[in-house]
């Protein structure tokens, strides 16, 4: 019974052949594309609306250094909040609950926001791994301390979005399992078992929001340390 609650978290195979790259792309179909037409209608009004709101958020503590990478984490800000609200849905599978993703996504983005600092001001991002005014005595202590939590990032990345999508949907199917169980034998306890899945769901579907705006809003963080 143990096995069968982490068996959503399986990949999904046909013919043994997997469906994970199906699974990433089918929700880039849902998005309505830009026409040409003067007046949008309103699915494309609001995802634009959505965009730009999301731009403004992300854009506003880097400098105009990072302006650059606005398509880059706009666009990852958008594959991870479909993929993760898409993953609520019965008979789904979330590609972003494997760690093996997260830290694909996770670790060439946080390289290349490094990579970025060392070939622009290699000075003032090698001087983060040492506070101002640090005694003598423990400055190899303190760069040491500095490196372990520079390497540690993008494995929290990785690790802070897999915990949390996967709590969230290990509880879902727990309280649904004893929601169905429960009915023959004690309708008012199922009842209220319901009425807590109803509320977890919602908390859900914040935390996949939340989750996939706190994943690109640490990565751009990382960048203005490094522009």
């Amino acid at each position: 019974m143990i096995l069968n609650f982490f068996d959503q978290f399986t990949s999904p195979c046909l013919l043994g052949i997997p469906l994970v790259l199906i699974s990433l792309l089918f929700p880039t179909l849902l998005l309505p594309s830009p026409t040409n037409r003067w007046i949008t209608n309103r699915l494309s009004a609001l995802q634009l609306w959505f965009i730009h709101l999301v731009t403004k958020q992300l854009m506003l503590p880097l400098n105009k250094g990072g302006h650059k990478w606005a398509l880059i984490l706009v666009s990852l800000m958008t594959l991870l909040l479909t993929i993760n609200l898409l993953g609520l849905l019965p008979y789904t599978f979330t590609p972003t609950t494997q760690l093996s993703m997260n830290m694909a996504l996770a670790f060439p983005l946080w390289l290349a926001t490094l990579l970025t600092g060392l070939r622009n001001q290699p000075t003032t991002s090698l001087g983060h791994l040492l506070p101002e005014g640090t005694p003598t005595p423990l400055i190899p202590a303190l760069i040491l301390i500095e490196t372990i939590s520079l390497l540690i990032r993008p494995l929290a990345l990785g690790v802070r979005l897999t915990a949390n999508l996967t709590a969230g949907h290990l509880l879902i199917q727990l309280i649904s399992t004893a929601t169905t169980t429960l009915l023959p034998i004690l309708p008012t306890v199922s009842a209220l078992t319901a009425l807590i899945l109803l509320l977890l769901t919602i908390l859900e579907i914040a935390v996949a929001m939340i989750q996939a705006y706190v994943f690109v809003l640490l990565l751009s963080l990382y960048l203005q340390e490094n522009i």
